[in-house]
């Protein structure tokens, strides 16, 4: 055991600091004895079965590795389903992601430290020799400070550390003289500008060129930033300076923290998620553990870990605590307002929360971490991956998934703190889904949509930097790595700084500002470093008993503010009424609507319209649930619309060489064969003549029995469909048109009829965009005989076919991209400002009507919202699937006027009220949320 520092001894009350660094790196000290206790009351897997995991991670990063470096290096990622590299500039623009790359091989600089734990030295040292010959940090390109700083600058960190290691040892590097520290410092130098603000807060975006402001930088401009941006720099910035001596990046760093933790809410001590960077107002109020925020929290006590000044720990203690009072409702974590922290801001949650279990086991507060980790489980069983975010009832609230990293460091540390070979199998179930659903010829590639199975022509840095590592590190045994991990604590990167660095260079000012804010009692050290008879009181089965009534959370049960419900139980009374049980003809719901202060207006032209009153409502419990009922129903009406008028198809290439791994998704047609009602169209396709398809096919022959390919364009949908029909087809795609076309940039959309009766179209028809069908259109070209399967979802590969697959060549690993859904915003914009000062405070108000095809909605307008789509959930905690209710509720509420819209009624109600206008604006804001 090294203490960097020393500690105080396991079980006290007073802050540890020493142990927790080795926590860090693999829960060692205070939770390895765990380890005892666990084996003893679970069935260990072999060490030949984990080692046989260990070498399937290997071989899996030793895909991803390679075909980096043979398609895509220099550039900074791949595009696994292109076999290309990711130039920015050169492909279409994706917004804020693409602010990780800056022309500086991004990828290759994540990995190196990994190429280390994964015990692949001589590659590390070609790599780092790469580095230095081929890495420019100079580029004229305007960059994320946040991103550039985990990624980057931590990479270089984290390879430097490993290669003065590697060089002590004596067998490599020893021609090392620091070149990657000196990397590391001309970069922290080019990203010192962005400091430059009154607050000390950093600019979220520099130029690497050119730095802030100037003409030539293109930015400077901002004035937001996240908390998570400003609060995630201490460890890479310290470690600099301990590294070089120079103390200024240390001090920058400080700064920014010092000034984030002055600006917390008082009352309730939590973050917001966008703070200005010139005022240091607070521009987003919500509070959570997930995107904005995440890695604040985490930094702050490995801060104290790293760098041994207590007044970390005690903010992040403080901190803790509130995230415990109001945001943890077992197993969910659900974001509040800063100002009213027992008011939710949101029904969803996102996938960057799934760190903070690993974060809880470092704090030592297991039992939060066991069920977060397992609801989280229960819903990649149910998805194979974790949605980027997801609903309080496990419901996809959006789909994508990059191949995050968050989940697998939850599961490495729960099992280091446990010995649970429970995790294992987590870890080994991981791996089973990346290889089934995400491993292409060219690497891995990310999900479009976890629904259908699609892919994104994606692979980020991050996969390689923690993913590989996290998955070798769980399998692996003490002896199977080269140096000893204990020594090191992971960033939020999962790079690797040494833990002596708490003792070198130590001139930095350690003023504790903590007291300054607030005062601190004992109480905020509990479970600090905490004795494991506390943690597993003389049951082996402890954690076990902790999963087990998670174990149906997902696919049996609705939670709905799980806490909340079981007290109204206790209690006697019914848990509140949502929105997505509502019905305007049940009397009971409009008795509890009008205890809620909501009144129902039938209107004169058939509309109903809903309006709340908080002042009316029976008691502030009520308000409260009358509040978040409206919520729920604008909502509501903003997802509904997604998922009903965009429903996602699959086109999946079956055939060899692809075997199903390339899946497209195609829009649908409000016509013909419904996939999602009955059973997938499997055949060889054929290009129809003329291949516009508008009229009677020259070429009956090839398409008989086969699905027809035709182009978009001179004639109706319906007109191509009943063309190929004739002539024998069993289904249709059509490609796009427009050449160079992508669901990267074009949102996808349903083909309609032609205005007739298209009840004779009996074949599924299909659309794809230009980039997606050429991936047909080439597949043919190569392979003569290419089979397909139209379905509403990717099935899974066939393993016998997979087997018989042969060595690909370079065309053999095209791929395509999924069509993402077009969403549709709701986007209400307070009447109000919440800083006025005023009494009045507008109620919430819906109106229940039709309106088709709205795209964007202001408070005035209406929004479709069909109520016979509705789930309903029972009150005894059953609920029912969403598709076996479609008719039974259609049924009651067609009279109803069953479609939703939302508008807003200002009127003046009780000045205790006045400030709910804030958490109104938090509400609408969310709407708009970008991960």
């Amino acid at each position: 055991m090294s203490e960097a520092g020393g500690g105080r001894g396991c079980g006290s009350s007073v802050p540890q600091r020493a142990p927790w660094s080795l926590v860090a790196a693999t829960a060692a000290f205070c939770l390895v004895s765990a380890t005892s206790v666990w084996t003893a009351g679970a069935a260990p897997m072999s060490r030949e079965e984990r080692q046989k995991l260990g070498n399937q991670v290997l071989e899996m990063f030793d895909h991803a590795y390679g075909n980096y470096m043979e398609h895509a290096y220099p550039a900074d990622e791949l595009m696994p389903l292109t076999c290309r590299g990711r130039v920015r500039g050169q492909e279409p623009s994706r917004g804020d992601v693409d602010d990780a790359l800056g022309k500086f091989s991004l990828t290759l600089i994540d990995s190196l430290d990994t190429l280390v734990v994964l015990n692949k030295t001589k590659e590390f040292e070609d790599a780092v020799r790469k580095v230095l010959r081929d890495v420019n940090l100079d580029n004229d390109v305007v960059v994320s400070v946040f991103e550039t700083n985990i990624r980057v600058l931590g990479g270089l960190l984290g390879g430097h550390s490993l290669a003065i290691m590697l060089k002590e040892k004596g067998e490599y590097m020893q021609w090392y003289n620091d070149e990657l520290l000196q990397m590391a410092k001309q970069l922290g130098y080019k990203l010192l500008p962005a400091f430059n603000t009154t607050s000390g807060l950093p600019y979220p975006r520099i130029n690497l060129k050119f730095g802030i402001r100037k003409p030539e930088a293109r930015t400077g401009t901002e004035t937001d930033t996240c908390t998570a941006c400003a609060g995630t720099l201490i460890l890479e910035f310290a470690a600099l300076s301990r590294f070089t001596g120079a103390t200024i990046f240390e001090e920058y760093a400080r700064k920014a923290l010092d000034f984030l933790w002055e600006k917390r809410q008082r009352s309730s001590n939590l973050v917001g998620v966008t703070i200005n960077i010139h005022t240091g107002d607070w521009v987003r109020k919500d509070s959570g553990v997930g995107a904005g925020i995440d890695s604040y929290y985490e930094y702050l006590l490995k801060a104290y870990v790293l760098l041994g000044d207590d007044s970390f720990l005690e903010r992040f203690n403080t901190h803790y605590d509130a995230i415990m009072r109001y945001i943890s409702q077992p197993p969910l974590l659900l974001d509040v307002h800063i100002h009213k922290p027992m008011l939710n801001a949101r029904t969803w949650m996102d996938a960057l929360l799934a760190f903070f279990p690993g974060l809880q086991v470092l704090k030592g507060d297991i039992r939060p971490a066991i069920e977060t980790h397992e609801m989280l489980y229960q819903v990649i069983k149910k998805h194979n991956f974790l949605p980027e975010a997801f609903t309080t009832d496990f419901r996809v609230h959006w789909a994508q998934h990059p191949l995050r990293p968050e989940f697998a460091e939850s599961t490495y540390f729960l099992y280091k703190a446990t010995g649970d070979p429970y995790y294992l199998e987590v870890g080994k179930t991981l791996i089973e889904n990346l290889n089934k659903y995400a491993r292409v010829p060219c690497g891995f590639a990310a999900m479009k949509d976890v629904r259908t199975g699609s892919h994104e022509d994606r692979m980020d840095s991050f996969f390689l930097a923690e993913m590989f590592k996290y998955l070798y590190l769980l399998f692996a045994d003490k002896e199977d790595i080269i140096f000893d991990i204990e020594d090191y604590i992971f960033t939020t990167e999962a790079h690797l700084l040494p833990l002596w660095l708490s003792t070198t260079n130590q001139s930095i000012s350690k003023k504790n500002t903590t007291s300054e804010y607030t005062e601190l009692d004992d109480s905020n050290f509990d479970w600090t470093c905490p004795n494991t008879q506390i943690l597993f009181p003389n049951d082996p089965l402890y954690a076990q008993s902790i999963r087990e009534p998670l174990k149906n959370v997902v696919d049996k049960s609705c939670p709905r503010g799980i806490i909340r419900v079981e007290e109204s139980f206790r209690s006697g009374a019914k848990p509140p009424l949502r929105a997505r049980d509502f019905m305007a003809t049940n009397p009971e719901h409009l008795e509890i609507l009008k205890k809620m202060g909501v009144s129902l207006i039938h209107l004169k032209d058939g509309r109903v319209q809903l309006v709340q009153h908080a002042i009316q409502a029976a008691s502030s419990i009520d308000a409260e649930d009358g509040l978040r009922f409206m919520q729920e129903m604008i909502e509501l009406s903003s997802q509904q619309q997604k998922e009903q008028q965009l429903p996602p198809r699959a086109v999946q290439i079956v055939s060899h060489p692809f075997f199903g791994r390339v899946v497209l998704t195609a829009g649908p047609a409000q016509f013909g064969l419904d996939l999602s009602k009955h059973k997938e169209t499997r055949g060889f396709v054929a290009s129809s003549k003329p291949y516009n398809g508008c009229s009677e096919l020259t070429n009956p022959e090839a398409v008989m029995g086969k699905i027809a390919l035709i182009q978009r364009g001179q004639c109706m949908f319906a007109e191509k469909a009943r063309n190929i029909q004739n002539a024998g087809a069993i289904g249709g795609i059509v490609i796009d048109d427009n050449e160079g076309s992508s669901s990267d940039t074009a949102p996808l959309f349903q083909m309609a009829g032609d205005g007739k009766d298209t009840d004779d179209i009996k074949i599924p028809m299909l659309f794809l965009f230009s980039k997606e069908g050429s991936i047909i259109l080439d597949a043919i070209r190569e392979y003569e005989e290419v089979e397909v399967l139209l379905s509403d979802k990717a099935k899974d590969r066939d393993p016998e076919m997979e087997n018989e697959e042969q060595p690909s060549s370079e065309n053999d690993s095209q791929s395509a991209e999924q069509i993402t859904s077009s969403s549709q915003e709701v986007d209400l914009v307070d009447q109000e400002s919440p800083e006025e000062s005023s009494l009045n405070s507008q109620p919430e108000s819906l109106s229940l009507a039709d309106m088709d095809n709205a795209a964007s909605v202001s408070p005035s307008e209406q929004i479709s919202n069909p109520m016979e789509n509705h789930e309903t959930t029972s009150l005894d905690g059953e609920c029912t699937d969403l598709d076996n209710q479609l008719q039974e509720q259609s049924e009651t509420e067609e009279d109803s006027n069953p479609n939703v819209s939302w508008g807003k009624k200002v009127q003046p109600i009780d000045s205790i009220l006045a400030d709910w206008n804030e958490d109104i604006e938090a509400f609408e804001m969310m709407e708009k949320d970008e991960l």
